[in-house]
């Protein structure tokens, strides 16, 4: 096994633990051990492929974001709830990290209920759990990808 090889794994690795440590960018981390695979094992991966993966690592990247939102207004949350929620995300990582992230959605969608939709508590409780769902299920996904793309690391290096 080379040090290519190595940085790999340790990169699909460190993409497993950024689907939970919000600090980390998880998928893309995991991705990158994909592109040193792509440039150092000739016909671990094609072309196609790598992109393929890097289409997939964007748009779990992106919903990261956008799926707590959703799951506010999908659990009855307000326009304002859902514009919340992501703002309670992206401050949430910037400012109280890591578990800003964790808070931070459920936070903004309950503040933004209560200051703008004008919902009662029990209203606004709701509304910003659906916020925490949409965390979860987000995680969920992450860890899913970068589970398979770990998997395709390991049996390029080892098999």
């Amino acid at each position: 096994m080379v040090w290519t090889d190595i940085l790999a794994i340790i990169l699909g690795l460190a993409g497993l633990v950024g689907c939970i440590l919000p600090v980390i960018p998880g998928p893309p981390l995991s991705w990158a051990g994909l592109l040193v695979l792509f440039l150092t094992h000739q016909g671990a991966i094609s072309t196609t492929g790598l992109l393929i993966w890097l289409a997939v690592t964007i748009v779990v990247t992106v919903l990261d974001y956008v799926v707590p939102s959703w799951m506010t207004r999908a659990t009855g949350g307000s326009k304002a709830a859902g514009r919340g929620a992501l703002i309670g995300s992206i401050v949430g990582l910037l400012l109280f990290a890591p578990w800003g992230i964790i808070v931070g959605p459920f936070a903004g969608a309950l503040i933004a209920e209560l200051l703008f939709a004008r919902k009662d508590f029990g209203g606004s409780v709701i509304s910003a759990l659906g916020a925490f769902l949409g965390f979860i299920s987000s995680t969920i996904v992450k860890l899913i990808i970068s589970g398979i793309i770990l998997y395709k690391i390991l049996s390029c290096v080892v098999g």
